[in-house]
């Protein structure tokens, strides 16, 4: 977090007052709320009443996938289909799949290409179909594992002109790339706090104006109706500082940190010139703060923990998915077999990331993968070595 969200934030834990009372502590908190949507609503191009808080990315997928769904079947029983790309994140994944067992949604996975990224073809092609059978289409704006950056806008345009609302989840770009809300075309757009050097368990879906929504969790109606359950103050306080902080310094952060993601790049290639960068090879299309590689000979998780060994932390993956001994669906879906899959490793680099510990990461990564390739062996039958 920005020292400045955290003083932000123990500040307001300090302060008595429900945003929902109607007191004068009550006023004060939601005061701070509004003043926090306000300034989240100017750093991304929308407008203060399409700004609903809530307490993290996955929950921003979870409502607007299931309450896309459930208005527009609602509208019309025979908007059954979701389209969603094949490498979404598990928030969205599962939210859709969830709603295939439960709510008799059809869900149809897009294709994506060798690099990671939607094919616009597919999406079209899939719309024609049937378009009237279409409840919405869900595309991440950036790719959480490999950090391709996907055609939103494009999508989105395909979209609207068969009516159809589009979704994407842009925790992954929030900060890292330019975000216009007016101007992207997304119906609705999640982000998450602790990505944005903001407080975790705190986030934020924007919902256009004008898009029918149902609300997934009910009680006391807060958030326009859409997301009952006291709002922290706390919160939403610091999410409101980190992310106009976040959009203040965005441009001289990517400068650094791409700089920094290139030199991370060169120097694995280096120390491992068989390692294979995954996601779009071209600078431009890939998040600043990603590189994600696969190391043949390599279990993903045994060069982790000796990465881990050495004060260096990275992923095999999501780290929503950390621990589960399956390969990354975003890789198999670019076409990765999972053998190669199984190799691979996501470096995330941020506004604190330093020269030194690139070059740190650089020297320790030689003997690690080559400790990892030995141990790799001696797992293995003799006849298979």
């Amino acid at each position: 977090m920005f020292p400045e969200a955290i003083a932000a934030m123990t500040e307001e834990l300090g302060r008595t007052g429900n945003p929902s009372s109607l007191h004068r502590s009550g006023r004060r908190a939601k005061r701070v709320v509004e003043e926090s949507r306000e300034k989240i609503a100017a750093a991304l191009g929308a407008e203060p009443s399409e700004v609903i808080f809530t307490g993290g990315g996955t929950e921003s997928d979870n409502l607007a996938v299931k309450g896309l769904f459930w208005e527009r079947r609602k509208a019309d029983s025979r908007r059954r289909r979701i389209l969603i790309s094949s490498v979404e994140h598990h928030a969205v994944l599962d939210a859709a799949e969830w709603l295939g067992r439960h709510s008799g949604a059809d869900v149809c996975f897009l294709p994506v290409d060798a690099n990671g990224r939607i094919l616009l073809d597919e999406v079209e092609q899939a719309l024609e179909r049937d378009p009237d059978s279409v409840a919405l289409v869900s595309v991440m704006s950036a790719n959480n594992e490999v950090g391709t950056v996907q055609p939103v806008g494009e999508v989105a345009a395909v979209a609207r002109r068969h009516g159809i609302p589009l979704h994407t989840d842009a925790v992954q770009a929030v900060g890292q790339l330019p975000i216009d809300f007016a101007d992207c075309q997304a119906d609705c757009l999640s982000l998450s706090g602790h990505k944005l050097a903001g407080p975790p368990g705190s986030g934020v879906l924007i919902l256009r104006r004008g898009t029918p929504l149902t609300a997934v969790s009910h009680g006391g109606g807060q958030e326009m109706g859409l997301r009952s359950g006291t709002v922290s103050t706390a919160a939403a306080c610091a999410l409101g500082v980190a992310i106009e902080l976040t959009t203040e310094r965005r441009a001289r952060t990517v400068e650094r940190v791409t700089a920094l993601r290139d030199e991370l790049i060169d120097g694995v290639r280096r120390a491992v010139p068989d390692a294979i960068l995954r996601g779009d090879p071209n600078p431009a299309g890939r998040l600043p703060g990603n590189a994600h590689f696969t190391f043949p000979g390599c279990e993903g998780d045994a060069l982790l923990y000796l990465l881990e060994a050495r004060g260096i932390e990275c992923s095999t993956g999501s780290a929503c998915q950390a621990g589960l001994p399956r390969p990354s669906h975003v890789l198999l879906a670019m076409g990765v077999n999972q053998t190669v899959a199984r190799g691979a490793l996501r470096f995330s680099l941020g506004h604190r990331t330093t020269s030194e510990e690139i070059r740190a990461t650089v020297e320790a990564l030689g003997p690690c993968v080559e400790r990892a390739r030995l141990a790799g062996l001696a797992g293995l039958p003799t006849g298979a070595r």
